[in-house]
């Protein structure tokens, strides 16, 4: 929590066993940098550069729990055999100053980059939307069998980052991935004691939680990323939020990283203005995947027009803040050394950024230098294009990635 004298966003802050040089922290952002399921140089240099350039903390987005939890194939999946790649990864940027965590997280029936064998697992069976442009047409419900296997792998994953030099896990639980089919209404159809109130929809993720902070809780910080909403009719709203959140504290959670919205359903709500789907459209079909950049073209016909706004998720944010006393991270639209300041005024532990990072890694440097106050990212979202391209993420205003570095091991010896 914020102390009564607010803190500025360069002073160091505690979450659970690790503290963080200051309150500035990179949102895990698919960054395409893997090879075979492990990290590559490129992976390694983006996060590098990041902890060079200032950031308290740095997120390695969407790590896989298990091989089937990808929901692309150029993610990382958990197993032994990547630990000497994780290792060269904590290791760069624990040698610029700055901390690094682990997203992990499973996608369950979200699987849109690769076919799944049988039905992919979700909170609830039936039709899978998601899956369409791979095959994945249709979901089974989990059962108990089930659920005891994926709280293992979070488990796993989590020992596995702690192995690898990781000071942190997050644990992702919004934008549609298999914990949020238990959140979120608009996937879960139980009837049992995992479905019907926000407070049995949260009934598992809390269960995966307390398991993972038993397991490692003493060593790393142990985070999760919520939707305060999921900001479309039938969705989640900021009240089950503030449910989940509380469920979240008693489970044992250092810290909640607040976002919102559904890959499927609602990613103009995720990033407070509409996906650029000409470029992401374009980066498909230089890949050969006419069908998928089609359907994605499609997708933008059925979206509201929104025009970007700064802090985007304050409002719900707030009611998050009111409701819980533990530690959170605001995110959604923090653009400038101002919104940074504005997010501690309001009681949030940290601030949470992604695209003005990518497009400018030094960002954190140059706002404490008075260099610059503002981020000069413009929303475009032509970053998102690239979760999908060999090069891997990148901000199309600046200078592209070299494409040889996300073709080597991370750990490989040159």
């Amino acid at each position: 929590m914020a102390s009564t004298s607010t803190p500025t966003p360069f002073d160091p802050v505690t979450i659970g066993p690790i503290t963080l040089r200051n309150r500035f922290i990179k949102s895990g952002a698919n960054e395409a940098m893997c090879l075979e399921g492990k990290p590559t140089k490129a992976l390694v240099k983006h996060h590098r550069d990041l902890a060079a350039g200032g950031v308290g903390m740095t997120t390695v987005a969407y790590m896989a729990v298990a091989k089937v939890g990808r929901t692309l194939p150029n993610q990382i999946w958990m197993r032994p055999e990547v630990i000497p790649d994780l290792r060269v990864l904590t290791q760069a940027v624990h040698a610029e100053g700055a901390a690094i965590s682990a997203q992990i997280t499973h996608g369950g029936s979200f699987v849109t980059g690769m076919k799944v064998p049988g039905r992919t697992i979700s909170s609830s069976s039936g039709f899978n939307p998601a899956g369409l442009m791979k095959g994945n047409i249709l979901q089974r419900a989990m059962n108990e069998d089930d659920m005891a296997r994926v709280e293992a792998e979070f488990v796993q994953a989590a020992e596995l980052a702690r192995e690898g030099g990781f000071d942190a896990v997050e644990l992702h639980m919004g934008h549609g991935y298999l914990l949020n089919q238990f959140i979120s209404p608009l996937s879960n159809r139980r009837t049992d004691e995992y479905g019907g109130s926000a407070e049995n929809r949260v009934r598992f993720p809390a269960r995966v939680l307390a398991a993972v902070k038993r397991a490692v809780g003493k060593d790393m910080a142990v985070l999760a990323k919520i939707n305060v909403a999921d900001g479309t009719r039938r969705g989640a709203t900021a009240e089950d939020g503030v449910v989940t959140a509380g469920a979240l504290q008693a489970a044992g959670a250092d810290m909640l990283v607040l976002s919102g919205g559904r890959n499927v359903e609602s990613t103009w709500f995720m990033f407070g203005s509409n996906m650029n789907r000409e470029i992401i459209a374009r980066v498909l079909k230089q890949q050969g995947e006419w069908i998928t950049a089609l359907m994605m073209k499609a997708a933008a016909s059925s979206e509201p027009k929104i025009d970007f706004k700064p802090m985007y998720f304050l409002e719900y944010s707030r009611k998050i803040r009111a409701a819980v006393d533990m530690p959170l991270a605001y995110l959604g639209g923090a653009r400038s050394l101002a919104h940074a300041e504005q997010s501690l005024a309001e009681g949030f532990d940290c601030v949470v950024m992604a695209r003005p990072l990518i497009h400018d890694p030094a960002l954190v440097n140059k706002l404490r230098s008075g260099e610059v106050t503002e981020s000069g990212c413009d929303n475009c979202n032509g970053c998102v294009a690239y979760i999908y391209h060999p090069a891997g993420t990148w901000c199309v205003h600046n200078p592209p990635n070299d494409p040889v570095l996300n073709t080597i091991p991370a750990a490989a010896v040159q």
